[in-house]
C-alpha cells in the first residue's frame, strides 16, 4: 500500500510542480502588464489587480500542499529532534494524523461549504466576471492535497525502520564495547 501512495503521490507532485510552474507564469506576465499599462501607458488595466488577488490565492494554496509533500513547510522540529527512536515516531505520526484531520475538517469541509455557498449566491467577481465558487475551489483543492500527501508521510512514518539506526548497524553492547574481540 505504501508503495503504491509513494507513486500517485510522486505523479501528483510532478503534475503540481508543473501547474505552479504555470500560474507563476501567468502571474508574472499579468503584474508586467500592469505596472507597465499603468506607468507606461498612463491607463491602468482593469483586470489584472483582480487576476493577481485569485492567482496567488490559488498559488498559495497549491503551494502549501506542495510544501507539504516536499517537507518545506514551516515546522518547529527542536523537540523532536531530541527523541528517541520510538519516540519520534509517535510525535511524527500524531502530526501526519492532526495534518490530515485540519485538512479534511477545515480545507475540505469548510472549502467545500464556501464553494457551496458562493455559487448558490451566484457570487460574481467585479472585474473579471468569474464565478466566486471557482477560485474558492482552491481551498478544497488544496485540502485534498494536503491530506494525501500526509498521508503518504504516514504510511511512510509507520512502515519504515529507523533509518539512523539502520545506518549505523546494530548498538553496541552495554558497557561500552563495540563488540569487537582484542
Amino acid at each position: 500500500m505504501a508503495r503504491w501512495l509513494a507513486r500517485v503521490t510522486t505523479h501528483v507532485e510532478q503534475a503540481l510542480g508543473w501547474i505552479l510552474v504555470g500560474l507563476m507564469s501567468v502571474m508574472v506576465v499579468d503584474v508586467t502588464w500592469q505596472v507597465t499599462s499603468r506607468f507606461v501607458f498612463r491607463s491602468p488595466s482593469s483586470f489584472t489587480e483582480e487576476l493577481a488577488g485569485f492567482l496567488l490565492i490559488w498559488i498559495g494554496l497549491l503551494g502549501a500542499a506542495y510544501g507539504v509533500r516536499t517537507r518545506a513547510h514551516l515546522g518547529i522540529d527542536l523537540l523532536v529532534e531530541r527523541m528517541g527512536g520510538g519516540w519520534r515516531k509517535a510525535a511524527e505520526t500524531l502530526a501526519h494524523l492532526l495534518v490530515v484531520c485540519f485538512a479534511l475538517a477545515t480545507m475540505v469541509g469548510g472549502g467545500l461549504w464556501l464553494v457551496r455557498l458562493a455559487f448558490r449566491l451566484e457570487q460574481v467577481s467585479a472585474s473579471l466576471g468569474v464565478r466566486m465558487g471557482f477560485v474558492y475551489l482552491a481551498l478544497p483543492l488544496s485540502g485534498v492535497l494536503v491530506s494525501l500527501f500526509s498521508l503518504e508521510a504516514l504510511a511512510r512514518t509507520v512502515s519504515s525502520i529507523d533509518s539512523a539506526e539502520e545506518a549505523v548497524g546494530p548498538k553496541p553492547a552495554p558497557g561500552g564495547s563495540d563488540g569487537a574481540e582484542t
